[in-house]
């Protein structure tokens, strides 16, 4: 390996829909100071990925099956502080701008970005600077003029453990009861629990209101 290889950034994409993630493949390829050693199609891929492959930096799109990008951004700095992380995502709510960075992201790049800003956010990230995208940085700056600079910590979604919001995805992705507990190796009667508690914490009545939550979080596609 030459010494110019041992520079190349190497980069880990997840993304869900594969057509966006060749796409973005195919882009970054064609830098020679990138170099793309995998892939993954849902959140706990792109955790095993990292684990097994130890990246520079992870794409992330946010929206992802099984596992949501958010939760595993949040497993991966816990695990890899390190590893720089890029969030890709059409919200430009600032709550949800909000949550993503306090997950652990490095970066947060709008999925209408020019390949030209996404090359630009990726090496300014591995220089140790953050970045936002600009369509979400004037909603920042609007927000801490307001006086609303942070997410409220009481917030019923702030409320929900890691566990919760990994039960209500798989709610929202139409798993019953029974293969959630076997998906997430917990007891049935766990998952009824915690059924309940989500219910009970964002005043949802049903699952197909806890759907609805669950795709305003993002946690789902729309």
């Amino acid at each position: 390996m030459n010494q110019r290889d041992e520079k190349k950034i190497k980069i880990v994409l997840a993304e869900d829909h594969t057509i966006l993630r060749e796409g973005l493949k195919a882009l970054l390829s064609a830098d020679p100071t990138f170099e793309i050693i995998g892939e993954a199609e849902d959140g706990r891929t792109a955790v095993r990925c990292v684990d097994k492959l130890g990246p520079d930096l992870l794409l992330m799109d946010l929206s992802m099956p099984r596992m949501s990008g958010m939760e595993a951004i949040r497993e991966i700095k816990k695990r890899y502080p390190q590893t720089k992380i890029i969030a890709l995502t059409v919200h430009k709510t600032e709550e949800y701008l909000h949550t993503t960075l306090q997950a652990g992201a490095d970066g947060y790049v709008l999925k209408d970005a020019t390949h030209a800003e996404l090359v630009l956010a990726i090496k300014n990230v591995m220089k140790g600077k953050s970045y936002l995208s600009p369509g979400v940085s004037e909603k920042v700056i609007e927000g801490y003029l307001e006086g609303k600079a942070s997410v409220m910590s009481d917030t019923p979604w702030e409320k929900l453990s890691q566990r919760e919001r990994e039960v209500l995805k798989l709610i929202a992705e139409g798993y019953k009861n029974k293969e959630i507990a076997e998906d997430l190796c917990i007891s049935l009667k766990t998952v009824e629990k915690h059924r309940a508690n989500l219910m009970k914490k964002l005043d949802r009545h049903n699952a197909a209101e806890l759907t609805v939550y669950a795709m305003e979080k993002g946690l789902v596609n729309r």
